[in-house]
This record gives C-alpha cells, structure tokens and sequence, in this order.
C-alpha cells in the first residue's frame, strides 16, 4: 500500500449509508491517507440528518486545523448541515454522488444556501439516488463547482468503485480560497 501526497490538512473522510465498507473507495483513500480521520455514526443504517450532522460537528470540532472533507452520499448532506455550525473548521469539501434529499423527506431549506468554503460536487449521469440536473442545482445553490463524471452509478463498491485514483484529483486540485 503506497501513501497518497495530499495537502497538508486534516482530511475528513464522512461516508453514507452503511459506513462505505472495507472496498469502497473512502476506505482505500482513508487507508493512503495519513491525515485522514473517518467520521464514526452510531448507527449507519438509519441516516437521521440532524444526529448524523451533530457527529459530523463534533468530530470537526476535535481537530486542530481546518479540514478537507470528503464526503459521500447521505454523508454529503450530514457534512453541508454541519458547516453551518463551524465553517472556520473546514477548508474545502469534495461533496461525492450526494444522495436525494426528498428521498428522505429532508426540506431542502435544511440545505439551502452558499457554503463559505471551496465546494466540488461530484456527480454520476445515471445515480440511482440523485438525479444528475438535481446534483448540479444542489451544487449550485452552494456555490460549489459541478463535475460529472458520466455514467458511473453511484460511485460506490456496487458501481465499481473501490480503489478510485480519480479522487485524488479532485482533492490535490481544489482551490482553498475563494
């Protein structure tokens, strides 16, 4: 296993639905990663926006310098309600496949408004969990950049997506500054 050379920062690593198990992608950038901290729910298989937003809060609250996060899925979500409460904590995000918020029954008010940090949204042209134009408005509406990627599912172990080199660029090539 070969480490990663990333930007010197904490890099918060906050997985969906199930806790990105041991061959998604999250978990092979985590084990590269040696700034890397994994955000840990109490329980992964029932996503609840506000306690998982308040873990995501805590576990920000914790380190010792501005963050990189990077999130996936209902993670995204639990990560944008959380940067409202410590902007000054995070660094940037790369926000990958979010999922639907209606799929949820979250109100998108919960979600709603410009982030204070450099945002990448990642999207897939054919997620089963959000619709490729719905990604790009939600990107939008936090004044992120907006990347698809084609058809790549939900960029997870289901799709395809353990070892996944592709994010490193995302990461290295992300401005941190307005």
């Amino acid at each position: 296993m070969s480490l990663v050379i990333l930007p010197p920062a904490p890099l918060l690593i906050v997985p969906g639905l199930n806790n990105s198990g041991p061959d998604h992608w999250q978990t092979w950038l985590e084990r590269r990663a040696p700034q890397s901290r994994r955000v840990q729910q109490r329980d992964w298989t029932r996503p609840r926006l506000s306690i998982w937003a308040e873990t995501v809060r805590h576990t920000l609250a914790r380190l010792d310098a501005p963050a990189r996060i990077v999130a996936h899925s209902f993670g995204c979500l639990a990560s944008v309600v959380a940067a409202r409460a410590l902007p000054h904590k995070i660094m940037a995000a790369v926000l990958v496949a979010p999922a639907n918020p209606e799929r949820f029954q979250i109100p998108c008010e919960a979600l709603q408004g410009v982030l204070p940090f450099p945002v990448r949204v990642i999207a897939s042209a054919n997620d089963h969990w959000m619709p490729l134009e719905s990604a790009r408005r939600w990107a939008d509406e936090w004044g992120g950049e907006f990347f698809n990627v084609g058809k790549q599912g939900h960029i997870n172990t289901e799709s395809g997506h353990g070892p996944w080199p592709e994010v490193l660029a995302f990461i290295r090539d992300q401005k941190t500054e307005d």
